[in-house]
């Protein structure tokens, strides 16, 4: 039985959350957002991780700010909040002596010193997301009149944080992908796919799925390339 719907604003480019509302609303489904790319990003005005039920932010060393790893988990919603906090603290019950745990919990808490890193990293995001921009035109700039690729961008009514900056080719093989990357790396140009489809895993290869055939296509088109907001200075 699906009882909820995972969207993840993928590159930091927001999905379509309006549609994926109405499809949770009419199947009576669950809307969870994976913002882990998208810290920084707008769907319509709106922060991206602000609409679902849950959302779950990534402040990995790669993101837009970085606490060195972990993320955060934003709700609305009292009682979900409470029931997160609780599993990310051990599920312990509070006590002045005793170690009750009345659940399965994890030890999700972010150190303190970690916590003081995105502090300080917030107050520089205004000037990364910036340079993230800035970045973004000159890729949008440099191919533009280059036949045979496409400079992934935001979708119409967004504000992308461009995380990672993507072309995508016009092909549906993944030769000329790989002829590419082997050219950027062998320039010591740091260039890389996509993550590769779940369901060609080993590990995934014989789970159930729907038709693949759109994620395999983009897969084999796509090229992540250098996308750290100091070359945008």
């Amino acid at each position: 039985t699906i009882r909820a719907i995972v969207c993840m604003h993928t590159f930091g480019h927001p999905c379509d959350l309006d549609a994926l509302a109405r499809i949770s609303e009419r199947y009576g489904l669950i809307l969870i957002e994976d913002a882990a790319e998208s810290l920084g990003s707008y769907y319509k005005g709106q922060h991206t991780g602000t609409t679902a039920s849950l959302s779950a932010l990534s402040f990995n060393g790669n993101k837009i700010i970085t606490t060195g790893g972990g993320g955060a988990v934003l709700t609305n919603d009292i009682d979900l909040a409470t029931a997160a906090k609780h599993l990310t603290t051990t599920a312990k019950l509070p006590h002045k002596w005793e170690f009750e745990h009345d659940k399965i919990g994890y030890n999700y808490r972010m150190p303190n010193i970690n916590a003081a890193m995105g502090c300080a990293q917030l107050e520089n995001m205004p000037q990364f997301l910036s340079q993230k921009r800035i970045l973004a035109q000159r890729y949008q700039d440099v191919f533009q009149d280059i036949e045979g690729v496409n400079v992934l961008t935001e979708p119409t009514d967004c504000r992308s944080n461009y995380w990672l900056n993507v072309l995508l080719l016009e092909t549906d093989g993944d030769d000329k992908r790989d002829a590419i990357l082997s050219m950027c790396h062998g320039r010591g140009i740091a260039s890389r796919p996509g993550w590769k489809p779940m369901h060609q895993l080993p590990m995934y290869s014989k789970c159930p799925k729907s038709d693949t055939s759109m994620v395999e296509k983009v897969y084999a088109q796509a090229i992540c390339l250098p996308s750290s907001a100091f070359l945008g200075q």
